[in-house]
């Protein structure tokens, strides 16, 4: 049986906090249930043993790299010939790898090296396109350049939503492969008393409109506007409160941190502290619990909804209402009044105005919330494990791969 091998690279998997690792977790779970195997290199602090793997409880060899310096030019096809990898793909999001262009160069310069290395054919999964902070007074036009490099020069370029897509077509004549992202949290069979018991456990009382945000904090996911909206829908005489579910920063970015700071500040200056809360880490079921107890998920994007958001496919997974922010690009697998309520980026007014529609009318949260999960059958982790493979499969001619063997 002819069994193909993935070496994933990512700049963050768990432990880690942060959506790109957590996908890729998931995708390599989806993708040995379809018989692949799966290698993971990511980063690791000071205070591990960066190079010793170890096995997680679904058998894959996770290896760690202390700099994502050019040496990985040379050490990464060395770890990707002593496993027998089949593929190398590198799981890119612009704040993670510390922001070094290094492993933006790498496909490059494999492809230059490639018949002295003998390497498999490389992918690339961009999670974002923004461009990286390199040097004082770097143009624009070379940040756009090193983001670009990647998608000349691998074997298969993917994409998680049609707007990427469309970027990459229009500004690098790139055809990559959308493959959406899914939920990075299941929704496990839960009990009819559920939300109710869990509302009784967060000391939510009937009648409190509760609403919840899911995720990290940074600044393009809209935290200001979360605590203008609920001090407007105070302010209107609701008894209004706010859950944030999840660790309040994730781990690549540091300028999490001052934008969490400025966030906290905002909170005491309007007076809402006894009226947010903050889970913190949580397995995924309790996860599942706090989705359910709330009445409402408000997710105010300022760059706009995207597939590209693991926190909000887990919002669409679970049957939430949502109120998110209009997409900036293409994004037809989601109708404002069907599926989410669209309101305009760093507007609490519009949000605290769907919000209010939503707590006046139960009917429509729950036709909302159904449609939401049902659209969400599109995105299954098994469904995108296997197109993955079909991908794999397709574009393994562009390079001549070291071969996949019978293991």
């Amino acid at each position: 049986m002819t069994i193909m091998h993935i070496l994933f690279i990512t700049g963050e998997y768990p432990p880690m906090r942060g959506g790109v690792g957590a996908y890729t977790a998931c995708l390599a779970e989806a993708l040995q249930r379809h018989g692949a195997r799966v290698s993971i290199l990511t980063g690791v602090d000071a205070q591990r043993a960066a190079h010793s793997p170890h096995r997680t409880r679904t058998d894959t060899l996770i290896f760690g790299q202390r700099r994502w310096w050019p040496t990985i030019w040379y050490s990464i096809p060395r770890l990707a010939r002593t496993i027998g990898a089949d593929w190398i793909h590198i799981q890119y999001q612009t704040a993670a790898f510390a922001m070094n262009p290094s492993i933006n160069l790498a496909p490059t310069v494999w492809r230059s090296i490639r018949p002295l290395l003998s390497l498999p054919p490389i992918a690339w999964t961009y999670h974002d396109l923004l461009v990286p902070y390199l040097f004082p007074k770097a143009g624009a036009q070379l940040r756009r350049w090193v983001t670009a490099q990647p998608a000349h020069h691998s074997a298969l370029t993917i994409v998680t939503n049609e707007a990427d897509r469309i970027q990459l077509q229009a500004e690098q004549g790139v055809d990559a492969v959308k493959i959406p992202i899914g939920s990075n949290i299941m929704p496990p069979q839960l009990a009819p008393d559920v939300r109710a018991k869990r509302r009784a456990q967060r000391n939510y009382e009937d009648g409190q409109l509760v609403l919840g945000y899911f995720g990290f904090l940074n600044r393009s996911k809209g935290g200001i506007t979360l605590i203008q909206t609920l001090d407007r829908l105070v302010q209107r005489g609701y008894d209004a409160h706010l859950l944030m579910i999840g660790e309040r920063v994730g781990a690549s970015d540091p300028t999490n941190f001052a934008y969490l700071h400025e966030v906290e500040t905002l909170i005491g200056s309007r007076g809402l502290g006894k009226r947010v809360r903050w889970t913190g880490h949580q397995s995924a079921d309790e996860v599942s619990k706090d989705l359910a107890a709330i009445d409402l998920l408000l997710m105010p994007y300022v760059d706009g909804a995207s597939l590209r958001r693991g926190t909000l496919m887990a919002g669409l997974a679970h049957g939430c209402a949502i109120v998110t922010t209009t997409p900036q690009g293409p994004l037809s697998e989601l109708t404002d009044g069907q599926e989410v309520l669209f309101i305009s980026p760093e507007n609490p007014i519009a949000a605290a105005d769907a919000v209010a529609r939503l707590a006046e009318n139960p009917t429509l949260r729950q036709i909302l919330g159904q449609r939401a999960q049902q659209k969400s059958l599109q995105f299954t982790w098994d469904a995108i494990a296997q197109s993955h493979l079909h991908n794999y499969s397709l574009n393994v001619s562009n390079f001549i791969p070291s071969g996949a063997t019978d293991r």
